[in-house]
């Protein structure tokens, strides 16, 4: 079982920017695709990026641009850097893994592992 600690998050004002942070238990690296998701009140959890095992990664339009997702395999660590934040940002973020590969992007379906989600909070 891999577990997913997540930090960062909190608020921030619209333009600004915020890193969050996401250490796995274990090295998992080559092993699972990895992602961030994000959930805002009534609406349903959708993919903002994802990592697949070749270093490939994707991200909806609604974000590309602005978010970059990265990961330091000597630390365990997975990154979501977020730039330009906007107010439709605000959302409960989380990290995840998925099953490899994930050619198309972040999808809830294929994900094994989920962190413990961090608020993001962008005011106008």
């Amino acid at each position: 079982q891999v577990q997913l600690v997540q930090s960062g998050g909190g608020s921030v004002e619209a333009g600004g920017s915020r890193r969050l942070s996401c250490v796995a238990s274990e090295n998992i690296s080559g092993r699972y695709c990895m992602g961030w998701f994000r959930q805002a009140p009534g609406e349903e959890r959708e993919g903002v990026a994802s990592l697949d095992i070749d270093g490939s990664t994707l991200y909806p339009y609604s974000v590309k641009g602005r978010f970059t997702i990265s990961n330091d395999n000597a630390k365990n660590t997975l990154y979501l850097q977020m730039n330009n934040l906007k107010p439709e940002d605000t959302a409960m973020y989380y990290c995840a893994a998925l099953n490899a590969p994930c050619k198309n992007g972040a999808y809830s379906e294929f994900v094994r592992f989920w962190g413990q989600g961090t608020q993001v909070t962008v005011s106008s």
